[in-house]
């Protein structure tokens, strides 16, 4: 049986007939030879359609957004993320902020724009804390032109967009759930952000060409149980406290993977209890200033020896420039679309005051300011994840990134308080 004949087979079994009423005849010959003429016509035709609808293979000196290759259910404002993302200066960077309506992300985006740098913010608004907060935060930002993508590091296809509309140079990745506390009433919030979320930025950066280089937040409770002071990067952290000291541990040895594997240029800063104007509510300077001005009682812990608790307060301008620091010292990632072209640089640095303070002389400072006595309940520190004290050695952030702290507790906190009183009350003594 010839090839030709397939299509009259019946489709049920039985005998096969060949059906004998088919004769090529004048019209049929007269209909193939029109094929045979038109046949190539539309074929050169087709060919012109697809060469004038083909992309130009020009080099473009901006990337332009995917409007339709990718699933996220967010309209992107094109012209906004290019006009908050080019930088002010030829020579500028262009940078990604993620947690960018956060305490940090706020004063780390501030601080890049205003020295000329293009920065586009991307933040999920959670929340974890009063969200009015972080708006005010964002209407800050606009203000100094720097625009917030409302969405989550989690979103892929989001990143992914972006990442093929802006050419980012760096991505300041400052994103993440915080809190010690929380974590034990929701840990699948802290896998889902520090480590998934983390995860999900590193793809997507890996794949980009050029690959920027990474600068992120990790933390001091990554010390967790160690006794030996000050804490030191060379010392162990393999003892963490709580799962969210765990999930900052976790996403170290995530940027030492990707650094490896895909030539990423990572930096991560241990971040020691940041404090400051435009703040976070769930910090113990920040809700003892609210309930003291409410006449609440505040509670405060102390070590099993009757020890007050120690942290090293560092001031948020202390840590913007350590951030800063960072990002210029950054070298550029060795990978292209996903493989390692060679070695690429790892970092790690402590960034505190060096100085730590007991708890109680935070208080008083408090008191000073405020003008009021607090309502003081004195407690033993209690199993949820807090450690006594935190002291960082920052040597290492001295001599790699010019890193030196100016500002001390009782110089940071009267500029806390000021900000506190005219965002809370209306004061005309706020500084901003």
């Amino acid at each position: 049986m010839s090839h030709l004949d397939i299509d009259n087979i019946p489709s049920t079994p039985g005998k096969y007939k060949p059906d004998k009423s088919f004769r090529f005849n004048s019209s049929t010959v007269f209909s193939l030879s029109k094929l045979t003429i038109y046949f190539p016509l539309f074929l050169c035709f087709l060919l012109i359609i697809l060469l004038l609808s083909t992309p130009s293979s020009t080099p473009s000196p901006r990337r332009h957004l995917s409007s339709g290759t990718h699933r996220s259910t967010i309209t992107l404002p094109h012209k906004l993320i290019h006009k908050s993302a080019r930088p002010r200066l030829t020579t500028g960077h262009t940078v990604l902020v993620t947690g960018a309506a956060g305490f940090v992300g706020t004063h780390v985006s501030l601080a890049l724009k205003r020295r000329g740098d293009g920065v586009l913010g991307l933040d999920n608004f959670n929340h974890y804390y009063e969200p009015a907060l972080k708006r005010a935060r964002q209407k800050l930002l606009e203000k100094a032109g720097v625009f917030i993508v409302d969405g989550d590091i989690n979103d892929k296809d989001l990143l992914q967009q972006l990442f093929d509309g802006v050419l980012f140079t760096h991505v300041m990745h400052l994103a993440a759930q915080a809190g010690v506390r929380y974590a034990m009433q929701n840990p699948g919030s802290y896998i889902h952000s520090n480590i998934a979320g983390f995860v999900n930025l590193l793809e997507v950066a890996k794949s980009t060409n050029p690959q920027p280089a990474i600068i992120w937040a990790s933390s001091s409770s990554v010390y967790g149980l160690n006794s030996k002071v000050p804490f030191s990067e060379k010392d162990r952290t393999d003892q963490p406290a709580s799962l969210y000291a765990a999930t900052k541990k976790a996403s170290e040895e995530i940027a030492h993977t990707y650094n490896h594997i895909y030539g990423l240029s990572i930096t991560g800063l241990r971040f020691f209890t940041v404090y400051g104007p435009w703040g976070r509510p769930d910090m113990a300077y920040f809700f003892f200033t609210r309930d003291i001005l409410k006449g609440k009682t505040i509670t405060i812990y102390e070590s099993p020896d009757k020890g007050s608790v120690a942290r090293d307060f560092t001031y948020i301008d202390d840590i913007v420039k350590g951030c800063l620091g960072a990002l210029d010292t950054a070298k550029k990632s060795t990978g292209s679309g996903g493989k390692k072209r060679g070695p690429a640089q790892l970092r790690i640095f402590n960034l505190g005051n060096t100085s730590p303070v007991p708890v109680s002389r935070l208080v008083s400072l408090l008191e000073k300011n405020l003008k009021m006595k607090a309502k003081k309940k004195v407690m033993p520190l209690p199993r949820n994840g807090d450690v006594e004290f935190t002291h960082a050695n920052i040597s290492l952030a001295a001599r790699e990134l010019g890193y030196k702290p100016t500002t001390d507790l009782e110089a940071g906190l009267k500029k806390f308080v000021r900000w506190y009183l005219g965002f809370y009350l209306g004061s005309n003594k706020s500084s901003w």
